[in-house]
């Protein structure tokens, strides 16, 4: 299961209802902030999520909006906020940008209040555990480096407890060692396996995150199959040639991206103060019916959908 909190829904600039994109995924002990436009700190408080642990940040891409957050939030650990280590992942255009902003602007020659570790991305699996995997994958918008996320769990095989006990196999670490693929003797000698006990993978959840994108053809793939796609809506269709002008889609592009790739909810961010929620809706809607427009603390949990 992964949660999703979504901190700022607008669309280049504020509104009086919608702060600059930031959203933090939330699994087990990880906390990932992707992008961080101002005024992220506030709605981080206003939240309840606060710093705390807020050591990874994934940037789609360099633009203003996505990333000018970075220089209060390093300013504020500066002063009050303690953590060893802030990781940012990103392309190298947006490190750069962001190297400016925290070194240049900020720091100014101090000496950074914890270690920044840049990190830039490239298509493939950026970490994974025993329980979930995160990969990045190129998208296309308005210059290089520009990337979306996927977080999905790992599958598991269910321990069935009824062969378990069938065979005798005794509650606590046996049975820990045999979710862990390992065989145990029982105590009358007889040798149990995984396979015995555990039932067939189940897969687990799946969670795509684009940021901004000029095109969809080019995301179907990474995005199938997914429990939960976040994915802008910065225009509707009365404004496609703006849209391609500015390297963004239409509600309704990423409607119809939703139901080409068996999404099962689509939640559309990064809105423009030209539309209001019911316009965006009644476009995206009759493509795709399970059509969620985020409001800016809105949390969601994103669990895998038969």
């Amino acid at each position: 299961m992964f949660e999703i909190v979504f901190l700022g829904t607008s669309a280049s600039a504020p509104s009086i209802h919608r702060g600059l994109p930031a959203a933090m995924v939330l699994h087990r002990e990880y906390r990932f902030l992707i992008d961080c436009g101002e005024g992220t700190q506030r709605q981080l408080l206003k939240s309840g999520l606060g710093f705390r642990r807020l050591d990874k940040i994934l940037l789609t891409h360099g633009h203003l909006d996505h990333i000018l957050g970075l220089g209060g939030l390093v300013s504020t650990f500066s002063r009050w906020e303690t953590i060893d280590t802030l990781e940012i992942y990103g392309g190298k255009r947006a490190l750069d940008r962001v190297d400016d902003l925290i070194f240049g602007v900020v720091l100014r020659g101090a000496r950074p209040p914890m270690r920044i570790e840049f990190f830039d991305v490239k298509p493939g699996v950026l970490m994974e555990d025993d329980f979930f995997q995160l990969r990045a994958f190129p998208v296309t918008h308005r210059g290089p480096d520009c990337f979306g996320y996927t977080f999905e769990e790992k599958a598991r095989r269910p321990f069935l407890v009824d062969k378990a006990e069938a065979l005798g196999v005794p509650a606590g670490p046996e049975r820990r060692q045999l979710v862990q693929g390992q065989s145990i003797t029982l105590a009358d000698g007889r040798v149990v396996h995984p396979d015995d006990v555990l039932g067939p993978p189940v897969p687990g959840a799946k969670l795509v995150y684009v940021g901004d994108a000029g095109r969809t053809d080019n995301l179907v793939e990474e995005v199938r199959g997914a429990d939960a796609l976040v994915i802008e809506a910065t225009y509707l269709e009365v404004e496609a040639d703006l849209a391609r002008k500015f390297g963004h889609i239409t509600a309704a592009q990423a409607a119809k991206l939703a139901r080409q790739a068996g999404v099962k909810r689509l939640y559309l961010t990064h809105i423009s103060r030209r539309y209001s929620e019911r316009e965006v809706l009644a476009e995206a809607t009759p493509i795709f019916p399970n059509t969620i427009i985020p409001r800016d603390l809105d949390r969601f949990r994103v669990v895998k959908e038969k």
